[in-house]
Order: C-alpha cells, then sequence, then structure tokens
C-alpha cells in the first residue's frame, strides 16, 4: 500500500476511535476485511440461492443495524478522509458461486469502510484506555467479529 493509503488508514482510526496504528496494523485491516466481506457474501450467496436467483442483490447481504450505522459514520467521515479509493482496491470480490449484481457489487467499498469503522469502535470498547491495538486485541476483536457477522 502506498504511503498516502497508510496516512488516510491511521487518520480513519483516530477520527473513529482516537487509534494510533502502524504499517504492521494496516496489514491486518486488509486482511480482516477479505476475510469479513467474504463470510458476509457468503451469506449474501445462500439467501440468493434460497430465493431462486443466481445474481446477489444488495438485500441479500446481511447487514445488522450496528454495522449500518458504520456504514453511515464512515460515509460521513470520508469526505475529509479520502479513503474510498483504496477501498475500493481491498475489497477483493472473493469467488463465489453466484455473481454479485453491479449495486451490490459498487456498494463493496463501503461495506468495508463499515467495517473498519467499527473495528477501530470495538478496540474502544474492549479497552477505552487504549491507544495501540496490539496482538491480543486484535485476536479479541477478531474473535467477537466472527461471532457475530
Amino acid at each position: 500500500m502506498a504511503v498516502t493509503g497508510i496516512v488516510r488508514f491511521e487518520r480513519l482510526f483516530r477520527i473513529a476511535a482516537e487509534l494510533d496504528v502502524d504499517k504492521q496494523d494496516i496489514k491486518r485491516v486488509a486482511e480482516f476485511i477479505a476475510r469479513k466481506l467474504h463470510d458476509l457474501l457468503l451469506r449474501a450467496e445462500a439467501s440468493a440461492s434460497a430465493n431462486g436467483r443466481d445474481i446477489i442483490e444488495p438485500y441479500d447481504v446481511p447487514i445488522p443495524k450496528g454495522l449500518q450505522e458504520d456504514i453511515h459514520a464512515f460515509r460521513r467521515i470520508d469526505e475529509d478522509v479520502e479513503i474510498q479509493p483504496i477501498l475500493d482496491q481491498l475489497a477483493l470480490r472473493p469467488p463465489l458461486d453466484r455473481a454479485l449484481s453491479v449495486e451490490t457489487d459498487a456498494r463493496l467499498p463501503e461495506l468495508a469502510g463499515g467495517l473498519v469503522f467499527a473495528l477501530a469502535r470495538l478496540f474502544k470498547i474492549l479497552d477505552p484506555q487504549l491507544k495501540n491495538p496490539q496482538s491480543e486485541h486484535w485476536d479479541k476483536a477478531e474473535q467477537i467479529f466472527d461471532l457475530l457477522l
């Protein structure tokens, strides 16, 4: 990732939860986004299949209320951070048995942004005094996301 991308991610974490992240954390964020998008799209694929469709529509993607709120929060701050182009690259489209509709595909970067925003907020819930997430914080956060998404 280019230096400007790292700086933008650092800024996003500062705005979302007053956290300092480093280059290694950014790598973990990219891996986290890929895993969680894949998980959500697998559920969306099952929904489309159950409804007899070959195309995954936006309403097939299971987005809980809290994540939806984080997507909206991400949209509000992205005007300042301008991280959307980077998320376009990170929101990889995993191989699925069903195709994504154009609308679903277009929403993936914002969904990724909402996931990052939620992750940053979760770190602060786990430890309100936290300034720089460590491996233990990452492990706990990922376990919670795995449980809920």
